[in-house]
């Protein structure tokens, strides 16, 4: 019975000594692991820092000049500001898009003396609402009408008079972001952009002042923002229609020379029922379905315009085509009398 109980004990304490060295074991295995998890995660932490650093860059505006997508720049700053920053960023590439094509983003921000800024950002989708603010309770919304549509904003403090701590617009679609919705509502944006513009520290009137005087940067050296150009052009979108040769045919431009006279008198055929300015475009409806003829003037210069034609004929295709002109006068004879005439001239047409 003593040497059965001696060995009991004897046994008892090995199983002890046992669980000591393994716990120290695992102890071992447990820091070793705590140590690579820490590698892994500073090695994963300076990999993040360098892939942002190669996807996000300072720039300068020549930097988005040279970009095929719209970039806007206002014309009109408050006194005292100065353009501050200016970024260009990389979109992430979707699973179903061809991984060597770069989408790029842009944002800039203008400064003045204290806090006061005016900023624009883009992204290419998945947006959210921009029109949100932490205290809501003191802020209110309103819309104001620019060359780009319609504008929501939100601002705070209320009250349409003096400065605002913050003021927010919502998303804007540019021209290449309608126009490849409307020939893909489901497809990804390839040009398209959505446009984001927001201030602190200055009034609603300087921020209206600043988005009314946006336009793309390309424009820059034009003498009028695009939009004036539209309207001072007054040519009927239906024009252009003449232009451009049926889907079914081949050949373009059919029509290359166009009494802009008779035009504007034979307003049977071109008649102004549902000519509307929507932004940059003029546009009017095609008669007996849901689609629209409509032009933006891309470049003008004297009496040298180039212009983008889009058209819909009431489906989910949508054809462009950009199209140079001169507009001269001319001397014809009718009836067997010498008149002139003011036309249309084409010079150059592509299509997109």
């Amino acid at each position: 019975m003593i040497q059965y109980a001696v060995a009991e004990e004897d046994e008892k304490e090995d199983r002890e000594i046992d669980k000591v060295i393994e716990s120290a074991r695992i102890g071992r295995m447990m820091n070793r692991n705590r140590i690579k998890r820490t590698t892994s995660r500073f090695v994963l932490s300076a990999f993040l820092f360098v892939s942002l650093a190669l996807f996000s860059s300072a720039a300068t505006l020549d930097d988005l000049e040279k970009l095929e997508i719209i970039c806007f720049v206002p014309s009109y700053l408050p006194q005292g500001f100065r353009l501050k920053t200016v970024e260009m960023t990389y979109d992430d590439v979707g699973p179903d898009e061809n991984k060597e094509q770069r989408f790029p983003l842009y944002s800039l921000e203008y400064g003045g003396s204290g806090e006061r800024t005016f900023s624009i950002e883009s992204a290419r989708e998945g947006i959210g609402d921009r029109n949100i603010m932490e205290e809501e309770e003191n802020a209110e919304e309103t819309e104001i009408k620019t060359s780009l549509g319609p504008m929501y904003l939100i601002y705070r403090p209320k009250g349409k008079e003096g400065r605002k701590d913050e003021i927010k617009a919502n998303w804007v679609e540019d021209s290449n972001m309608k126009a490849e919705k409307a020939k893909d509502p489901q497809g990804h944006p390839t040009l398209g952009r959505f446009h984001g513009f927001s201030a602190a520290g200055i009034t609603l009137a300087e921020f209206t002042k600043i988005v009314q005087s946006l336009h793309p940067i390309r424009d820059e050296k034009s003498a009028t923002p695009a939009a004036a150009h539209t309207s001072a052009l007054k040519i009927h979108p239906k024009v252009f229609n003449m232009i451009d040769c049926w889907i079914s045919d081949s050949e373009s431009p059919v029509v290359t020379e166009i009494n802009l006279d008779a035009v504007e008198k034979n307003g049977n055929e071109f008649n102004q029922d549902g000519l509307v300015q929507d932004a940059e475009w003029l546009r009017c409806p095609v008669p007996e379905t849901n689609g629209f003829m409509r032009y933006r003037v891309v470049e003008s210069k004297g009496n040298h315009f180039k212009v983008e034609y889009q058209e819909n004929g009431g489906g989910t295709l949508t054809t462009a085509s950009i199209l140079e002109f001169n507009i001269e006068k001319r001397n014809i004879r009718r009836d067997g009398k010498p008149v002139t005439i003011r036309v249309l001239r084409v010079s150059s047409y592509n299509q997109k």
